[in-house]
This record gives C-alpha cells, sequence and structure tokens, in this order.
C-alpha cells in the first residue's frame, strides 16, 4: 500500500521552480501570473514544463493585464444566457482562455483588451474588458 508522507510533497513543490507559486490573495485578483523558461525564455500560462526546450526551470511572473482577442466565439451550454469565451494573447507572449465583458457578438478578433479580474468567482478564468471600442459601422 502506498502511503503520502509530507515529506515528498514538499520536496516535489520545489522541483518545478516557481511554477506551484501561488500569489497572494491581495494580489491574486488584479493580476495573472504566468511562467516564463529560465533556459530559452518562452513565456507560457500553467505549465509544468516549457513546450519549446522541455526545460522545467521556470520563473513565476505577474503579467501587465494587457492582450490581444486572438478568437472568440458565442457559447450557449451550462449558462442561462449566451457568453463568450476567447483566447487571449498577452502582451508578454503567453495565451490564455477567458471571458471579454460586453455582447458576446461584439467580441472580435484583433480587440484590444485589459484584465478586469483574474479569476472570475463563478468559472475561476480571467475576465477581460476591451480597451477601445471599435468603429464597426455594419458589423
Amino acid at each position: 500500500m502506498y502511503h503520502h508522507s509530507t515529506s515528498a510533497a514538499q520536496s516535489a513543490v520545489g522541483f518545478a521552480t516557481g511554477v506551484l507559486d501561488h500569489a497572494p490573495a491581495e494580489r491574486a485578483q488584479d493580476a495573472i501570473v504566468y511562467q516564463r523558461c529560465a533556459w530559452c525564455g518562452t513565456a507560457m500560462y500553467h505549465r509544468l514544463l516549457c513546450p519549446v526546450c522541455q526545460g522545467s526551470e521556470l520563473r513565476t511572473e505577474r503579467s501587465e493585464g494587457t492582450g490581444t482577442v486572438r478568437h472568440s466565439t458565442v457559447v450557449h451550454r451550462n449558462t442561462p444566457a449566451a457568453r463568450n469565451v476567447s483566447l487571449i494573447e498577452m502582451a508578454e507572449g503567453f495565451v490564455v482562455r477567458g471571458r471579454v465583458i460586453g455582447p458576446p457578438i461584439g467580441i472580435h478578433s484583433g480587440d484590444r483588451v485589459k484584465l478586469s479580474t483574474a479569476k472570475d468567482p463563478v468559472r475561476g478564468e480571467p475576465v477581460f474588458q476591451l480597451l477601445d471600442e471599435p468603429y464597426r459601422a455594419w458589423s
């Protein structure tokens, strides 16, 4: 029978440097925490190994919170009203899945967004708001 020991859990936490470090509660609402590979410099979101060089030395960094919508879709499943699910490419170079505040059909690829809340209380994903309303006369 396998018995989980506390000392083994402690040593596993320190193996992938910075990956399992959590931001304090007061910072968790206003920033996204991501990892950057110490070997090749690739930025990534919630990974244990670098997707480029497979390195395990990952530094935890804090994002500025600005990005660009790369893809957005409207979801009608498991919700009383339609909502959008978007892939946001952050200024630091990593991609995160989140929700953009506004009418679901009004979110388009290329729209610039700013982080509103790092963790939505219901779904646990980041929530963004549009930085500037683009001019779309006939969309």
